[in-house]
């Protein structure tokens, strides 16, 4: 008989819920939107993302179940995102995910929300192949790292400031597009041309990446262009993007031996830099994994499948919340 684990996610603004079982099947997925509350305010309101989590968890957990027909005696065990995010959101998940555990007496797995996006490109179906290279690129965090297995992963470099998903709302900010920033960013994309010359910091500078200056310089062009072509700055803008993440993924394919290279978190739905990774992986003869694209961005899906490799190791991680956890605290 498969085990079933249930997957709590409220690290940030959406309050999701996932039902998913040890072979990576989604039985229910369950995601309460907060779109409309931070939209008026460019970007994500802490206070008010933990009251929608407060008034959205339970119903949400309760739908969950109800799509799958699934009782909490079926569950093998509750996984809830422990960090890193926001303290008020995170709290409200793990205050429930303990209260549902103890009243279910079933386990509770505190699950690093980053780890979560590095077992997303799984989800439905078995896609990684170890040793793999992996890209991150979400609205928080930006990083390569080395995995030979689901739970030996080293971190080969990390962005020194703004994540690349950072980078893109800001600057759809400054072309007065709204939030969220990217799909925005990338649409406008489309229609424009590449003919502004951008920075792309530490580009020739080891695995580390910089996104920081690369706001800056789009900022101050706009400043001095205040009637440039905003399509033209959009298309420009994401093809250096592009060729920074290009550019570093290969050096870390050619430096570390793999089978294959995934790229995961909410960037990662980009049709730009998944044709571009795509590419770079037919030209090194590497297979390329992605995540389906309704699992790119933040779900719960993700976070009960990364508790399956504690699960079946018998291995307690705890469910404290903490701001500062890390790629290496798993």
């Amino acid at each position: 008989m498969k085990k079933i684990i249930l997957g709590i996610e409220t690290s940030c603004d959406d309050t999701a819920v996932a039902l998913v079982d040890s072979e990576g099947n989604i039985l229910s997925s369950v995601i309460a939107s907060q779109l409309d509350i931070h939209n008026e305010f460019g970007g994500i309101y802490p206070e008010f993302a933990a009251r929608a989590h407060i008034s959205a968890i339970l119903p949400t957990i309760h739908e969950t179940l109800k799509k799958a027909n699934i009782s909490p005696k079926e569950i093998s065990a509750i996984a809830i995102t422990r960090g890193p995010g926001l303290i008020g959101s995170l709290l409200v998940g793990i205050n429930t995910a303990k209260g549902l555990a103890t009243g279910w007496n079933i386990p509770l797995i505190g699950i690093n929300h980053l780890r979560g996006h590095l077992r997303s490109a799984d989800l439905e179906e078995k896609r990684i192949i170890y040793p793999a290279t992996i890209l991150l690129v979400s609205g928080g965090h930006t990083f390569l790292a080395y995995m030979q297995s689901e739970t030996d992963i080293k971190l080969l470099g990390t962005t020194r400031d703004d994540s690349v998903g950072e980078c893109y709302d800001k600057v759809a900010r400054m072309l007065g597009l709204g939030y969220p920033g990217g799909p925005a960013i990338d649409k406008l994309a489309k229609t424009g041309t590449s003919n502004i010359k951008f920075p792309r910091p530490l580009i020739d500078k080891g695995l580390e990446f910089s996104f920081s200056g690369l706001k800056s310089a789009v900022a101050r062009y706009l400043d001095a262009n205040p009637d440039a072509n905003k399509a033209d700055v959009a298309a420009s803008f994401v093809e250096t993007v592009i060729d920074v993440l290009i550019t570093k993924s290969k050096k870390a394919l050619k430096q570390f031996s793999a089978k294959s290279f995934a790229m995961v978190g909410g960037v990662s739905a980009s049709p730009q830099i998944r044709e571009s990774a795509t590419e770079m992986c037919k030209k090194l003869n590497i297979a390329i994994c992605l995540p389906p694209m309704r699992w790119s961005t933040d779900n719960a899906a993700m976070i009960a499948l990364a508790a399956f490799d504690y699960l079946n190791l018998n291995i307690t991680k705890p469910a404290t919340s903490d701001l500062h956890l890390t790629i290496e605290d798993f």
